[in-house]
């Protein structure tokens, strides 16, 4: 009877094994529907689950990065979308993830995360320092955005908590919350051109105004890292804006737990790039997945054993 358990038990882990293989769901950890991650993630789950054998993945809607990388973290097969502070603070365990670090690793580097501070003509904001006295949002709970938004404040000069009215909300209700009058300025880190800021910016009777603060750019890196720098979105990427704005910008990574296994990681990444047109058809910030963009200093996260393979046979070496 022994022997006969043994057998069935190998058998049946086997079994498992097998339809694991031939069937393996993935779930991608997007953002908010008013910003670039959740037409990203669902032009990935397309493209994975038609060219990967075997792969059915599917895109959620979350808070964003923080939300993201916390999912990763309940080790469920789980690919996500993050800024590579944030991912940071979860693999050493600080900010938003203390006491519960993430294994995390890169896949690869995606696209530019600009910040907007956005508001519109006639609230008396200019400059940063205008926000004092203001009702600002500064991003969804469980985003990335928040954590960026208040490394912007601090920088600036400003407190957070004492200085403005603060409220929590995503893109699309901060675009709403703003037509509405009910505050006065948002933060969002996103791709160009952000859905929701494109809606804010073509209504009728409306002015956007985005708010120049590439200046704290180097007093955030003194305290956090070398992880942003001082760029630019054109005035052409939004109807409205009389310049350029002078903003801090983020890298926007892939990411995944350590555990998953190499050749999963080697397929997602190696499917995103021979098919990279499939996925610029659905947001132009496609185009910016690079080979040339993929270098050990980009991330500062391990990379994930499976990218390491694909990009040296590119001829990238990553570690």
């Amino acid at each position: 009877m022994t022997g006969f358990l043994s057998r069935a038990v190998v058998g049946l882990s086997a079994l498992l094994f097998a339809s694991f293989s031939l069937a393996q769901n993935l779930s991608i950890a997007t953002g908010g529907t008013g910003g670039v991650y959740y037409p990203m993630g669902g032009g990935l789950a397309a493209v994975l689950s038609k060219h990967v054998p075997g792969m059915q993945a599917t895109a959620e809607v979350t808070g964003g990065s923080v939300d993201n990388l916390k999912l990763i973290g309940s080790e469920k097969p789980y690919v996500g979308f993050t800024m590579a502070d944030a991912g940071l603070d979860a693999l050493k365990g600080e900010d938003k993830f203390k006491g519960n670090k993430v294994p995390v690793r890169t896949l690869m580097v995606l696209y530019p995360n600009r910040m907007h501070v956005v508001t519109v003509e006639g609230k008396g904001i200019t400059k940063m320092s205008d926000l004092k006295g203001k009702n600002v949002s500064t991003g969804s709970p469980g985003s990335a955005t928040e954590v960026m938004a208040f490394r912007i404040i601090e920088a600036a000069g400003l407190d957070k908590d004492k200085d403005m009215k603060r409220e929590r909300l995503g893109v699309a209700e901060s675009v709403n919350a703003l037509k509405d009058n009910k505050i006065d300025a948002f933060f969002w880190v996103g791709g160009l051109p952000t859905a929701a800021v494109t809606d804010l910016a073509n209504t009728p009777g409306t002015k956007i105004k985005m708010i120049d603060h590439a200046e704290v750019v180097a007093k955030m890196n003194q305290k956090y890292g070398q992880l942003y720098v001082e760029d630019t979105i054109p005035k052409a990427v939004y109807k409205g804006m009389d310049t350029d704005n002078k903003q801090a910008t983020v890298m926007n990574l892939l990411v995944v737990h350590e555990k998953m296994d190499e050749k999963t990681a080697y397929n997602i990444v190696k499917t995103i790039f021979d098919k990279k047109a499939d996925l610029v058809a659905v947001h132009k910030e496609a185009e910016n997945f690079k080979l040339e963009n993929q270098k050990a200093s980009a991330s500062p996260m391990p990379w994930h054993p499976g990218a390491v393979k694909y990009f040296a046979e590119k001829g990238i070496k990553l570690n």
